[in-house]
C-alpha cells in the first residue's frame, strides 16, 4: 500500500517561507489541502499527473507554487509571503480519478482524492 508522507511544516513569522514535501505521490495527480482549527478542510493547490497543469485557490495565487519531481516521487508546495491565516494542518492527497481523466472529477474536490497523508502543521506567527 502506497503511503503519503508530508514534511516541511513548522513555525514561521508572517512574510516568511516554507516548502512542504509530499513523498511517495506515485506519479499521480496530487493536491494539497489544509484545515485550520474549527474550520472545514479547504483546497489549496493541485498538480496534474503530467505536471503540466496546476491549480490554486484564490487566496494563495501568486504566493504558493506546487511542483513535482518524479525522479524523487515527491510533490512540493513552496509557500512564500505567508500570512497568519495560512496557519493550518496541511495534507497532501493523490487521486486515481484525476490521474486517469474522470470527467466528473475536480482538482478542488477533496472527495475525488483517494489517498491521504497524515498532515504537517504550519503555524504562521505575527
Amino acid at each position: 500500500q502506497v503511503q503519503l508522507v508530508e514534511s516541511g511544516g513548522g513555525l514561521v513569522q508572517a512574510g516568511g517561507s516554507l516548502r512542504l514535501s509530499c513523498a511517495a505521490s506515485g506519479r499521480k495527480a496530487t493536491g494539497w489541502f489544509r484545515q485550520a482549527p474549527g474550520k472545514e478542510r479547504e483546497f489549496v493547490a493541485a498538480i496534474s499527473r503530467s505536471g503540466g497543469n496546476t491549480y490554486y485557490t484564490d487566496s494563495v495565487k501568486g504566493r504558493f507554487t506546487i511542483s513535482r519531481e518524479d525522479a524523487k516521487n515527491t510533490v512540493y508546495l513552496q509557500m512564500n509571503s505567508l500570512k497568519i491565516e495560512d496557519t493550518a494542518v496541511y495534507y497532501c492527497a493523490t487521486s486515481d480519478k484525476l490521474s486517469y481523466g474522470w470527467a466528473s472529477a475536480k482538482f478542488s474536490n477533496g472527495l475525488d482524492y483517494n489517498l491521504w497523508g497524515r498532515g504537517t502543521q504550519v503555524t504562521v506567527s505575527s
